[in-house]
């Protein structure tokens, strides 16, 4: 299990608080319409979209009986180091294969979260994401699972995570502190936004606090109203020191 899984290894510290009051934020984001199914991505590679994915995994967890993230980062996965488990065989081999979920699906350490990983890379990851075979399986685990987490590649080089946010009830944008250009958070919206994706909000990561000689994390979330329709902007923000 990775150290970057701060949720399961330190429950109790500011960051997993963090996570907790990412979770809430997101509950009420669905009180008009439910969110089942969520994609996580970033504009570029290195901002921490799958360290984020797997901690708020974990705590959503907690809150449901049976929850499921899903690898679909099919150019650079990385959740199957984050749970310690097998990449050997998963969504690829699904989807091309049409083998049946459970020969693909494997628990994880932490109560009632399974993890879909990527499975061998294909040579063609954003037609295989944009599949009928992938529509049809993500119909089918948001009405088996309470949560569904979809890790995707950045949206910026690639069209993958524009394909998946197309399929899921929202999508989350995580951003880094420090090394995200304005103009490139700005185009990873725009291009969520040209598939019509309902974008939840956005997680600034890996903001450095000096606080007494340790170095924190500050880990904004934003959930904003649909400005398009001209309603109302409400925000949530927790600030770690």
């Amino acid at each position: 299990m990775s150290d970057m899984l701060i949720s399961l290894n330190n429950p109790k510290s500011a960051v997993a608080e963090a996570y907790r009051t990412l979770r809430t934020n997101i509950e009420f984001s669905g009180i008009d319409n439910e969110i089942k199914s969520i994609a996580i991505t970033s504009s570029e590679p290195g901002e921490g979209k799958s360290t984020v994915t797997s901690n708020l995994a974990i705590t959503m967890a907690r809150a449901n009986k049976r929850d499921l993230i899903i690898d679909a980062d099919l150019r650079k996965p990385t959740v199957h180091k984050m749970f310690g488990i097998s990449n050997k065989i998963g969504l690829t081999n699904m989807l091309i294969q049409n083998l049946p979920l459970e020969d693909v699906i494997q628990k994880t350490a932490v109560f009632g979260l399974e993890v879909l990983p990527s499975g061998p890379i294909p040579p063609n990851s954003a037609e295989l994401l944009g599949s009928k075979a992938m529509q049809k399986f993500m119909a089918e685990v948001k009405s088996q699972y309470g949560i569904v987490l979809v890790d995707t590649p950045p949206v910026g080089p690639f069209a993958d995570a524009a394909v998946i946010s197309a399929l899921v009830d929202g999508t989350i944008l995580v951003f880094s502190a420090g090394r995200v250009r304005m103009n490139d958070a700005q185009r990873a919206k725009q291009m969520l936004m040209n598939v019509k994706a309902n974008i939840l909000g956005v997680v600034l990561n890996k903001v450095p606090i000096n606080y007494s000689g340790y170095n924190y994390y500050n880990y904004y979330y934003y959930y904003t109203a649909d400005e398009e329709k001209g309603n109302s902007v409400r925000r949530r923000r927790r600030k770690i020191v």
